[in-house]
């Protein structure tokens, strides 16, 4: 297994490495021995023999086929030393299609793995289907999308999600657990269930990368690692399902968001909102990008919430400033999409899209029936743009007590910081 070997390999280089091969790896392992558990473990034990080889051995020459190959002989051996082995070779078996019993060894080219391509999905949409079962809740759904398919470590995730290690450890372990409870399997869902379980990933990748985008809680506004990981897998979900509008939608949405992060933070790591950013410090490649997808989904239709998302992001991308702005279509869109997927979360941005293009006033009296909607009680989100339109309007002192309400409501410290500035540069009526 040595004599492939080409050169030396870093630690950053083997971290990548793992992250773009574990997916594969794992998908392979599952598919050929059934079991995601067992196959997880497995895997784990193929990278801590990478990690103890490569860097002094050199890289293998196709390093998914070698941890395929290490995985693989890991399972066999804890197999022959179980005393159940035979309990469990017929419980595989009974479980296995025969068709699945002339599948190639798990270390033979992964092309020749596939999954049913007349539904185009291949194993790494395959995966990420059973990661996002509908057995299970959405965290453990979220945490384990990133542990198999992200290549993030538990430690990682828990990090992320400002839990601790053992917890996140808890929760992924259980995830497992049910998957196997539910005797959910590692292969594409029939035709008629797909639409549903494809929008269940998209919304786990979109709730992956809002964490990322704005992080929930803590001294920092950006988690970096996850917006990039939801990007990369929507990428790989677009890859395989290409005329798939909402996803399509899904990945520009998240790129025109992405694009504004370099000028959403100042020097001094304080929130700078959009109307007040420089925007030539926005990402030109990633407008043109998700410009680009929108443009070509939006006429297949149908249209979907991401889609008139992704829309409203991009004129906003298409603003040299923001005072060029075209409130009037966004105005549209945010009504298109409240017939859609009507929400108090949709209703509260197109009350600062009315109070754009019709003034304040308009946009509070959008705002006064959220104020008594027990979901909306400590979401800081509401009173901040209150406090805006308050503001707008000259009601300096009601702007103050908002955008006060805000901050002690906000639990992300750069947000918190924005808006006791607000609070304290509110002019009061006298």
């Amino acid at each position: 297994m040595t004599g492939d070997v080409t050169a030396p390999v870093g630690a950053r280089q083997l971290e990548q490495l793992w992250r773009d091969c574990a997916p594969t790896v794992l998908a392979a392992l599952t598919r050929r021995y059934g079991d995601f558990d067992t196959a997880e473990d497995a895997l784990q034990e193929a990278l801590l023999a990478a990690a103890q080889q490569w860097p002094a051995e050199g890289l293998p020459a196709d390093p998914t086929a070698w941890l395929i190959t290490v995985a693989s002989r890991r399972l066999v051996d804890q197999w022959r030393s179980d005393h159940a082995r035979a309990e469990r070779e017929q419980l595989v078996t009974s479980r296995t299609p025969p068709a699945e019993f002339l599948a190639p060894a798990a270390d033979s080219t992964i092309a020749a793995d596939t999954v049913d391509s007349a539904n185009a999905v291949d194993d790494s949409v395959a995966l990420l289907l059973l990661c996002c079962h509908p057995a299970l809740p959405r965290p453990a759904q979220v945490a384990l999308t990133l542990r198999a398919i992200g290549g993030l470590s538990t430690a990682q995730i828990a990090r992320a999600f400002l839990v601790p290690e053992p917890t996140m450890a808890q929760r992924i372990s259980r995830a497992k657990a049910k998957l196997r409870q539910a005797g959910a399997r590692f292969s594409a869902p029939p035709a008629h269930e797909l639409p549903d379980r494809v929008a269940a990933v998209a919304q786990v990748l979109y709730l992956i990368f809002t964490e990322g985008h704005t992080s929930t809680a803590g001294a920092s506004l950006y988690d970096v690692s996850l917006t990039d990981e939801a990007i990369r897998l929507t990428r790989q979900l677009h890859r395989h399902l290409p005329d798939a509008g909402e996803v399509s939608g899904l990945l520009a949405l998240m790129l025109l968001t992405d694009a504004r992060r370099a000028a959403r933070i100042s020097a001094d790591g304080a929130l700078v909102p959009l109307a007040e950013q420089d925007r030539a410090l926005w990402d030109q490649a990633r407008i043109r990008e998700g410009v680009g997808l929108i443009e070509a989904a939006l006429p297949a239709g149908p249209v979907g919430p991401y889609q008139l998302q992704a829309a409203i992001s991009a004129v906003h991308a298409e603003a040299a400033r923001a005072e060029d702005t075209d409130w009037a279509q966004i105005e549209a869109l945010y009504r298109m999409l409240e017939r859609l997927a009507p929400s108090p979360i949709l209703t509260l941005n197109h009350a600062v899209a009315v109070a754009m293009l019709d003034g304040p006033a308009a946009g509070l009296r959008m705002l006064e029936p959220l104020l008594n909607d027990p979901r909306l009680r400590r979401f800081h989100r509401l009173y901040a743009v209150r406090a805006h339109l308050l503001e707008l309007a000259g009601h300096g002192e009601q702007a103050q007590a908002s955008y006060a309400t805000a901050a002690r409501l906000a639990t992300s410290i750069p947000e918190q910081r924005y808006l006791n500035a607000a609070a304290a540069r509110a002019p009061i009526t006298r």
